[in-house]
């Protein structure tokens, strides 16, 4: 008996159902991959609405209530305006120095923290940097947790130092 051979038109027509089955198919499985429910990135925490700080420069607004008892701060109000995000304050370093009291090595755990020299000099030592004197002009950048320490500064300096968070921890090390 001899094979019954399907015409042209007719071969076409079984390809397109064919093909159209496997379209389907495909089609159904995107679908399915389409319907899995997506992760959401979690959302970073909402701070609240900065404002604006204004601080003019007073005498009366140097207070010896921060860090260290041979210095005297202004705070410029960032803290507050920033909810903690930041802190900044001009510092007053009480004259003349005394390495005694003031070369302590120690460390802030702190996101960031930099330091611009307003008036005066100051000769600083920094882990992996060694001793730099700083003058009026002068900026720098202390990385989270580096071991530093000052060792000497004029009677007249003033620094203004910028820190993340406006909160953090100083350690005291033994040299």
């Amino acid at each position: 008996m001899a094979k019954h051979k399907a015409s042209r038109p007719a071969m076409k027509t079984a390809l397109k159902k064919r093909s159209g089955a496997n379209v389907a198919a495909r089609s159904s499985a995107r679908k399915a991959v389409k319907a899995k429910p997506r992760t959401v990135a979690p959302k970073k925490p909402v701070r609240p609405k900065q404002r604006i700080a204004i601080s003019h420069h007073r005498e009366e607004d140097f207070k010896a209530d921060g860090l260290r008892a041979y210095a005297k701060y202004r705070d410029l109000g960032i803290a507050a305006a920033t909810h903690g995000l930041a802190q900044a304050h001009v510092i007053r370093l009480q004259g003349p120095c005394n390495p005694a009291e003031v070369s302590k090595l120690h460390f802030h755990d702190v996101e960031f923290q930099m330091v611009y020299v307003l008036k005066g000099w100051v000769k600083t030592y920094m882990d992996g940097q060694g001793e730099t004197l700083m003058k009026e002009g002068s900026a720098w950048t202390q990385p989270p947790k580096i071991k530093h320490m000052i060792l000497d500064y004029s009677d007249d300096v003033e620094l203004l130092e910028v820190i993340l968070p406006a909160e953090f921890k100083t350690v005291e090390l033994k040299a």
